[in-house]
């Protein structure tokens, strides 16, 4: 509230949840704004055009506004150009400070012990003496000599909870950006001084702008087999690896000379920041095909990352090729959480009421949509946690699907990440505990139990076969042999049942 008004941040699109609407798109994304309706001429008008955060003065009349490292103080009620003398610009280089390191750590432990108290989900602090908690571990912030010892004694002091979700985070650990590494999206062999081979270039997903992949860019074309002899004419060898060419390139186009046989030539790349996204298709792509190529082409398979937006479009992107067949192997291995799971057991859990014709349709689709025509089996594994748990619990609640594989993290008491310590570090307190199905509230610290349990072994990792598909394979061919999956039925004569009698 301002005085004989009100003002507010309009938040500007930013390509959507998951920012993919921008992809390729130069400069930086469109700024919030702040806008103003009075009170008298019920109108509404954009004050400021670029703003992070906003505070009011106490008469109503001023607002100081912060739009990254810039403050100014505008009136409340219009908007004034920044020459216009009532807008001041604040000159923050004149502000000082003096820290005294263990005087800020010290209020840090403290701050974190409130916090805790205040916010933990249970009163009595899971029968855990809090208070004397902190006298244990207080005296130790006067012994320390580094703010790095802070976080560990902040980590084992929550960790006397003995309650998942409790993160002590700290600031900056992600370095300078402008000297991130770049990445080639590429598996190499044995470096030498002719260059560093190319064993296999990650393919890219088109549905993904993320998961592009440098090496298979307009104009590049490198191929499993070349050479990557030098970096912007800086030749690799013993003497200089590819990664250390590669440093501070993230998202700028460097020069890759690249040997194919006995040519050479000379190609404009710009490396990835993150590989992450490119490998995780690739990897999803290999299950896919491990899945179909086992089955005969009977299962579909997909794959659901975490329980936030990313993973709610992956279940997307993926489930109507996988309902397209007549079982489903949903895979929830290392889902690293979040709140979407009762959203993803609703569209597992579907199944077939009836089905829709047209005369377009290349085959008649299920009621409702993506239903799973026969059995589903869902697989996890211990790095699938908080709501990646609550999924495979939920799921054995339902009995819509058995689980398979490991058991799961074990970890259901959420949070919301609302508080940072006064250098930046987050801070968390498990807030929100959860009662599920048989388990009630034994999921915490525990896990899901998986129906049939298939435990990965060492040597399974380095082998071509995925034990724990194997067994979701073996079990849905087993219940097709037993419920074969829904089909639709055989077209209707004219009229829904024959000619109309006169």
């Amino acid at each position: 509230a301002v005085k004989d008004g009100v003002v507010w941040i309009e938040e500007a699109y930013r390509g959507g949840e998951l920012g993919a609407a921008r992809a390729g798109v130069t400069g930086e994304a469109p700024a919030d704004v702040l806008v103003h309706y009075g009170f008298a001429s019920r109108r509404i008008e954009r004050i400021v055009e670029a703003v992070d955060t906003f505070a009011v003065s106490g008469d109503g009349e001023r607002l100081i506004v912060r739009h990254k490292d810039e403050v100014c103080v505008v009136p409340s009620d219009h908007k004034v150009d920044a020459e216009d003398p009532v807008h001041v610009a604040v000159d923050l280089m004149r502000l000082r400070r003096r820290i005294t390191p263990r005087d800020e750590w010290r209020q840090m432990f403290d701050e974190n012990g409130r916090l805790m108290a205040t916010h933990y989900w249970r009163d009595d602090m899971n029968g855990v003496d809090w208070e004397a908690v902190l006298r244990r571990y207080r005296p130790l912030v006067d012994r320390i000599h580094s703010v790095d010892d802070l976080y560990d004694i902040l980590w084992e002091t929550v960790g006397e909870l003995n309650t998942s979700h409790s993160y002590v985070s700290p600031a900056g650990l992600d370095g300078d950006p402008s000297l991130r590494a770049g990445l080639l999206g590429a598996d190499y062999g044995v470096p030498t001084d002719d260059g560093v081979p190319i064993v296999r270039v990650v393919p890219g997903e088109s549905s993904d702008p993320l998961a592009w992949s440098p090496l298979r860019a307009a104009g590049v074309a490198v191929r499993d087999g070349d050479v990557i002899v030098a970096v912007d004419g800086n030749k690799l060898g013993h003497d200089l690896s590819l990664g250390e060419a590669l440093e501070g390139s993230a998202g700028h186009t460097v020069e890759l000379t690249v040997r194919t046989g006995d040519q050479a030539r000379r190609v404009a790349v710009v490396p990835m920041a993150d590989e992450a996204p490119l490998r995780y298709h690739d990897w999803v792509a290999s299950r896919r095909r491990y899945v179909e190529e086992r089955s005969g082409g009977r299962l579909g398979y997909l794959h659901v990352p975490d329980m936030v937006s990313n993973g709610w479009a992956e279940l997307h992107r993926q489930i109507v090729e996988a309902t397209r067949h007549e079982g489903v192997v949903a895979d929830v291995r290392f889902n690293h959480g979040g709140h979407t799971s009762q959203l993803v057991v609703e569209r597992l859990s579907r199944q077939v009421l009836g089905w829709d014709f047209g005369k377009w349709y290349d085959t008649p689709a299920t009621y409702p949509q993506n239903a799973v025509r026969g059995p589903i089996v869902m697989v996890t594994n211990q790095w699938a946690g908080s709501d990646g748990d609550i999924v495979s619990a939920v799921t054995q609640a339902m009995g819509y699907a058995p689980i398979v594989g490991e058991r799961s993290w074990g970890g259901v008491v959420g949070i919301d990440g609302r508080f940072d310590l006064v250098d930046g570090t987050e801070v968390t307190q498990p807030r929100y505990a959860g009662w599920y199905g048989d388990y009630g509230w034994g999921v915490e610290n525990h896990g899901v139990d998986p129906d049939i349990t298939v435990t990965v072994r060492p040597e399974d990792w380095e082998s071509d076969r995925d034990v724990q598909l194997d067994a979701a394979i073996d079990y849905c061919i087993a219940q097709l042999g037993e419920r074969p999956a829904a089909t639709p039925p055989a077209m209707p004569p004219a009229a829904f049942g024959g000619p109309v009698e006169e």
